[in-house]
C-alpha cells in the first residue's frame, strides 16, 4: 500500500473498506466475478469510468493483492486482470452486502419488491438464489 493510502486503522473493518471502498472498486470487482477480463473489456463494462481512473483503481487493487495482472508475451500486448486467492475470498462479502442492501432497500421502500432493484448486482446470477437467501435473513 502506498504511503498516501496507508493509514493507522482503529479497526479491521476500516482496513477492509479502504481496500474495496470508493465509487468504482466494487463495480470493477463485480465484473471480475465471472472470470479474468482484459483492460478494454473492463473499461467498456464500467459505464462512466475514465481510462485514468480505471488504471488507478486496478493499480491499487493490484497493490493490495486483491487483483493480479497477467501479461502475455504476444504482439500486440495482452493483459488480463483476475482475482488473487485473497481477492476470491471477497465473494462472500459481496453476497452479504447484496443481501443486506436488498433488505435495506425493501425496508425503506417495500413497494419495490426485493428482486426489481437487484438486476444491476453481479454476485447472484440466479434471481431465485438471491430471493431464497433474502427470505432466510
Amino acid at each position: 500500500m502506498t504511503k498516501k493510502r496507508q493509514a493507522e486503522y482503529t479497526c479491521s473493518m476500516e482496513a477492509a473498506l479502504n481496500v474495496i471502498g470508493g465509487k468504482w472498486k466494487l463495480t470493477i470487482l463485480n465484473r471480475l466475478l465471472s472470470g479474468p477480463k482484459r483492460y478494454g473489456e473492463l473499461h467498456r463494462s464500467v459505464a462512466g469510468i475514465t481510462e485514468k481512473m480505471l488504471t488507478q483503481q486496478l493499480r491499487e487493487l493490484e497493490e493490495d493483492q486483491i487483483v493480479e495482472r497477467k501479461i502475455y508475451p504476444v504482439v500486440p500486448p495482452k493483459v488480463e486482470y483476475s482475482f488473487t486467492e485473497s481477492g476470491k475470498k471477497l465473494t462472500d462479502v459481496f453476497k452479504a452486502l447484496e443481501i443486506w442492501g436488498s433488505n435495506f432497500q425493501y425496508r425503506i421502500n417495500p413497494t419495490l419488491g426485493n428482486a426489481d432493484h437487484d438486476k444491476n448486482c453481479y454476485s447472484f446470477k440466479d434471481e431465485s438464489q438471491l430471493t431464497e437467501l433474502i427470505e432466510r435473513t
